[in-house]
Order: structure tokens, then sequence, then C-alpha cells
């Protein structure tokens, strides 16, 4: 979370971006499709103002001599691009102790639905490393005086109910990847010895690499490891002292992870990744001053994004001077007081669209599961979950972020590739994918009026009636 924007403001922002994101993904010209012809038909689902994730009438390819290639997206598959991880939401203290609360038969319906294989299959979430603003309380994994042995290091809270959660989810999907991130270290690792706002201390960075290794290795321990960790949520922010929060200068996290964090974690045997920044696209700059730092690609390789400040195209710049560094896109989520919260699914699809656009291998959203209002929290925003699980009547609603990732998570698998997709039409968002064994996906969001499209592969074409303020997965 920024101050530069709230979660609603960024919510409009990227509604107002998406002719911008069209321009983006679309070229000038017009490339020759592949060669290769498509088999069977296209089945479709389809998310609108009357159906939520609904199967239509198949459409079947048909020669594309004759057609209008203006107002077609054109795929070439022979065009790969980055590699897909998945799909998902955040564990935090506040959603762990949301699903808790939940009846264990209701929770376990709640789960597969979630996360199992065979029907939404989110494979992609983040847990906190000690409290965020999404929390029951203000808490880290060693309170009190400076303690730099971490004698009194402990893991006890998450056993409650964010551990639980955790291994429930990973039973209903075994290759759920996990990573951590953390608000703040310890107050006393601090300049102002508080958990709220403030900035790190270089003399306790050793101590902190050991508090990473010790998170790791506790989590292990219960069952649950973790494939990567962040080194801070939003590096280049306190938060005016208002929740959970600590400012990390460029050249902190770039000398802790080259000189404390990688090194620790190579003594200690931890495979876990390190991933860089965690913060908003208006960064990009800085990511790419610290991946230049000597020793800081041996440890690091990978970008984390937000997306509340700045443009998903400028991802495209660090890229472009690092194209092997992966990007992942690892906060954002809704506002439950937004009147559109429940129904801007096609705002959310042309967001998603922006990012994968724009080489994110995951998409991740903020906290899987809130109440009414948006609690448990004890910072100053008012966010909503991906579910809204009531506090009194356990009854869960959904949000339209919810009913956009089905259109994604559901369909493109991990090992998916993005396949090159093409249109001149305005007001249509699309990306496309192979999945590992060949099926292909492409996604369609339309926030305009009614209207239709062509889909043009190889000398094939196939002709989809879209609906306002919709969003239709088409798989073949």
């Amino acid at each position: 979370m920024a101050n530069e924007t709230s979660r609603r403001d960024f919510l409009k922002l990227s509604a107002k971006g998406t002719a911008a994101l069209a321009g983006a993904a679309a070229l000038p010209r017009l490339v020759t499709a592949s060669p290769s012809n498509p088999a069977g038909d296209l089945t479709l689902w389809i998310t609108d103002d009357a159906q939520r994730l609904k199967r239509a009438a198949s459409v079947g390819w048909k020669s594309a001599a004759g057609s209008n290639v203006h107002d077609a997206v054109v795929l070439d598959p022979t065009k790969k691009f980055q590699e897909v991880l998945g799909f998902g939401g955040a564990f935090t203290d506040a959603a762990c102790y949301t699903f808790n609360r939940l009846d264990p038969a209701s929770r376990e319906n709640v789960f597969h639905e979630l996360f199992h294989p065979s029907e939404m299959g989110l494979s992609v979430c983040r847990t906190c490393i000690g409290s965020s603003d999404y929390s029951t309380k203000l808490y880290s994994y060693d309170d009190g005086d400076a303690d730099p042995d971490l004698t009194r290091f402990s893991i006890e809270h998450d056993r409650a109910y964010i551990l639980p959660m955790l291994r429930e989810a990973r039973k209903a999907n075994p290759d759920l990847f996990l990573f951590s991130s953390p608000w703040s270290p310890p107050g006393w690792m601090k300049s102002n010895h508080s958990m709220l706002g403030g900035n790190m201390q270089r003399h306790y960075m050793p101590a902190y690499a050991n508090y990473f290794v010790k998170f790791l290795q506790g989590y292990e321990a219960e069952g649950v490891p973790v494939q990567a960790v962040t080194v801070q949520n939003e590096v280049d922010t306190d938060q005016d002292g208002r929740m959970p929060a600590c400012i990390w200068p460029q050249e902190y996290e770039a000398d802790f992870v080259r000189t404390q964090l990688g090194p620790a974690f190579e003594r200690g045997g931890v495979k876990t990744k390190i991933w860089l920044i965690d913060h908003n696209y208006n960064l990009w700059g800085r990511a790419m001053g610290e991946l230049e730092m000597p020793d800081v690609r041996r440890y690091s390789n990978a970008v984390a994004w937000h997306g509340y400040v700045g443009k998903p195209e400028w991802i495209e710049r660090v890229h472009s001077a690092y194209p092997d560094v992966e990007m992942y896109w690892t906060e954002g989520g809704p506002d439950y007081t937004d009147p559109n919260y429940a129904k801007d699914w096609a705002t959310w699809s042309t967001t998603f669209t922006g990012i994968l656009r724009n080489w994110c291998r995951c998409i991740t959203a903020w906290n899987l599961a809130l109440d009414e209002k948006g609690r448990p929290n004890i910072g100053p925003f008012p966010c909503g979950g991906v579910l809204t699980i009531n506090s009194t009547s356990e009854e869960i609603s959904y949000s339209g972020q919810y009913w956009a990732f089905n259109h994604y998570s559901r369909f493109i698998r991990r090992g998916a590739h993005r396949i090159d997709s093409q249109s001149q039409a305005t007001g249509l968002d699309h990306v496309a994918f192979e999945n590992p064994g060949g099926k292909r996906v492409l996604v369609l969001t339309n926030t305009g009026p009614s209207r239709d499209c062509q889909i043009r592969l190889g000398d094939k074409v196939a002709g989809i009636s879209l609906s306002r303020n919709s969003v239709t997965t088409v798989e073949w």
C-alpha cells in the first residue's frame, strides 16, 4: 500500500488507462499469423451483467478469406514470451483469521473451490512475516528490547490459525507456491524503535538475515515450506507511521541482499528465492539500480511489483535491460466501500491483461478474505477481500476481482507461455497463452458496449459476440 494513491484511486486509474494499455498491446501493423491452423471448436466462458463464468455455445473456425482483419485479434503462437507461475492471493493474518472462523466443512468447500486444480486452481499465494496492516494485532517474531542473537525468536503466533490455514490450502493444491513478505522488522531493529513506520538500521542487518532464516526454517518444520521472500513490502514508504511499514533506501536493500541475506541463505542451505522491490511500477529505475550492484544478481534474479502507482508498461524498461530477470505482480485488491466492488470484473481483467502483457509471471491479489467491513484491520485503508465472509452469518459473497481471476486461473496452467496477440480494434483488451500440452487460451475484455469480434489464427477465423462490461475466456 502506498501513500500516493488509495486502492480505489488505483482502480479508477486502471479504468482510465484501458485505452493506453490497449494501445501498448497493439502494434501499428498486423503481422502474419502462424501458418499452423487450429484444431477443434472454441469453447467460451462469459462473465457479464447477466451471468458469471457461464459456458456459452461452442464456436467453429472457418476460412479467413474475405474476413475483416482490422477488427480481428490476430494470434501468432510461434512468438512466445514469459512462462506463467500462477495466480493467487494473500494469506494475511486477517484472511487466515477470517477463514479460521468458518465451520470446518464450509471452509473445506471454500478451499476446494479456491485452490483445487479442478476448480479455480489458485496456486501462488503470499504470507506475511509478522503482522501487516491486515492483522488482528501488531506483532513480530521477536518483540521487546534489542535481541541481536534472536534468543526470543518464535513463530508461536502463527500456530493458532495461520499455519493451519496454509496447510489446509496446500492439501487442496499440493503445488501451492508460497512467497512471504515482511511489513516491518522488529521495532528494536529500526531507528524509531517501533514497527510503525521508520527505517531499517544497518547494524542490525546481520541479525535480520538470521531472522529470515529462522522464519523459513520454522515454517519448514511446520510443514509449510516457502519458495520465495521479498526483503520488504513496499520498500519506499513508511505510511506516516500509521501501520507496520519500513523504509529501505535503495543501497540498503541491495547491500542487505548481497552481503547478508544471500550469504545467510547459502550458509543455512536455504533454497528460497529472493525477490527485489515489492513496490510500485514507478520504482523501475530503482530496480535497475539494484540489479546493477555487484553480487545482487548472484542472489536475486526477480523483481516484485505492485500496481498502485505508475503503469505496467514501465516494467518493459527493466525487462529490456535485463531480459532474463523474472517479474512477479504481488499485490492489488479492491475497496469494500466501492459501489462496484462486486461487479468490476472487466476493470480488473483489463488490469490483469496489462500486467501479463508486460512480462509478469504471476498475479497475486491482496487479502484472500475479509469480513463485510474489511476487517480485521489495524491500518488506515478500506480494503476488501477477494471474498467477503460475513462476520455474523458466515455468508460468502464475491468481488468483481474474484470473477476476473476465474477467467485466468481456471484456464491458464503453470508452465503456460504467453503468445503473441495483436489487434487494431479499440476498446478491446486481449492476452493469449499456450498451456503445456498445447491447449490455447485467449482472454478478451470488453469494457465498452456490445460488439462482435473475430479471432484469427493462420488462415482460419472465428466470430465471437462480446456483451458490454464482459470478460470472455476462449479455449481450444
